[in-house]
């Protein structure tokens, strides 16, 4: 909270010469502190702070505009948390903004006897992680991150515009957007780094999970990921987390749960890893990639039929998705579904389309993948030997190695299919 001996000073010089004056000095305090010292502060509330601190502007000496602007941010920050708006966190952000370029004037009369103070890193922080709450662009994030790096690294929160612990906890909530943002990167070494402190917000654990994916140590990252989703889930669920630990970065609940689906198919935890991505796809039907690990996850667990039915559904969905039918990860799964009904050609067709459209890295290394792996089960093996073997490494753990493998194996040397070529493709 503000220092009442700095209210009651502005107080006591206001009686004198304004009563109106006097009243909007107090009603804005008043309001301010409303929301400030609630946990879940309500949107009416916000908004009345908002309006309190505007109306108070215009009267406010210049040694006090940081003041009155941070107040007016935060109130602001408040309200489009409560309410996911987007046009009020850049308001925010402009509110802090303005706090930081009024910051000189504070002591360009000595600052009314009180010392200078280094500019609040809370101040920085606060404005970065609401333009970041506006929109996540990359050109948005490069400047969070340089703008919150520089704020934890040079912390100042010695203020009497924002109270030091809460500007403590403030820069404790960028870390976390800087390992945020790092994870989003694939920097998983630095992500530990910037998430280490943090194991109450479930991050680190999520972190350790990717690094045990990464090692192809499947079961890891199930206990890894199990564990974040344990502590994520009770927090951010309804009715959701309080004001300032909401601040910090979201988890996505439902990819959380594809993912760790995911890995529980490739742990070879089928069964698991089937009622995992029915959880996701029950939160999200137009999931596609959840549609297809649970169809990867069927056929592994003997349910051919039911897996077929999912490569379809994905497809679908991935199609419904896509702006002007054009999905190469559509393609993908629908090739996916041809080759598994052993219609070769057609598979290699949808496969190639895959390739012709805008896809992830990951998805594009697997269509390369399974275009080449369809031209070996159609009776290629020259394409076998120069071009499927070298592609298996850059595949994903998804693709269905061994069975390549085996079909390479049964190339005979002269380039032609030996009768269990086609065999391995059943």
């Amino acid at each position: 909270m503000i220092a009442w001996a700095l209210t009651l000073f502005t107080v006591a010089t206001l009686f004198a010469a304004d009563e109106r004056q006097l009243a909007l000095v107090l009603k804005a305090q008043s309001d301010f502190d409303r929301v400030e010292l609630s946990a879940t502060p309500q949107v009416q509330e916000a908004s009345a702070c908002v309006q309190s601190q505007a109306g108070l502007l215009p009267v406010t000496a210049p040694e006090e505009l940081a003041l009155i602007h941070y107040r007016k941010g935060y109130c602001t920050l408040v309200g489009a948390t409560s309410s996911n708006d987007q046009s009020g966190y850049l308001a925010a952000a402009a509110e802090f903004d303005q706090a930081v370029e009024s910051w000189p004037l504070r002591f360009r009369n000595g600052g009314k006897k009180r010392p200078p103070e280094p500019l609040s890193s809370g101040l920085q922080v606060l404005a970065s992680i609401a333009r970041l709450r506006a929109g996540m662009d990359d050109r948005a994030m490069e400047r969070a991150q340089r703008e919150i790096s520089a704020a934890v690294q040079a912390a100042a929160c010695v203020s009497t515009v924002m109270p030091p612990d809460f500007c403590r906890e403030v820069l404790a909530t960028g870390r976390q957007w800087l390992g945020w943002m790092a994870l989003r990167a694939g920097n998983l070494d630095l992500a530990a780094t910037e998430f280490s402190g943090f194991a109450a917000a479930g991050w680190p654990a999520w972190v350790a999970g990717r690094k045990a994916f990464d090692s192809g140590n499947y079961a890891g990252t199930v206990v890894q990921y199990t564990q974040a989703m344990q502590i994520w889930k009770p927090i951010w669920q309804a009715p959701g987390p309080a004001f300032l630990k909401g601040l910090g970065p979201r988890p996505d609940l439902i990819l959380a749960l594809t993912e760790r689906g995911g890995a529980e198919l490739l742990a070879g935890e089928t069964k698991s890893a089937i009622a995992t991505l029915d959880e996701a796809i029950k939160a999200d039907p137009a999931d596609a990639r959840a549609l297809f690990l649970r169809g990867r996850a069927r056929e592994l667990g003997g349910q051919k039929e039911q897996a077929l039915g999912d490569y379809n559904l994905a497809s679908r969905t991935a199609f419904a998705n896509a702006r002007d039918l054009a999905s190469g990860e559509a393609h993908l799964y629908r090739g996916i579904m041809l080759y598994r009904r052993r219609d070769f050609v057609r598979a290699e067709e949808e496969f190639s389309s895959a390739l012709n459209f805008e896809i992830p890295a990951a998805i594009r290394s697997d269509a390369i993948a399974w275009r080449r792996l369809a031209a070996v089960a159609g009776g290629a093996c020259v394409t076998a030997r120069e071009y499927l073997a070298p592609s298996l490494a850059a595949a994903s753990p998804y693709f269905p190695k061994e069975e390549a493998r085996a079909m390479l194996a049964s190339c005979s040397a002269d380039g032609t299919p030996n009768s269990v070529t086609r065999d391995s493709a059943k």
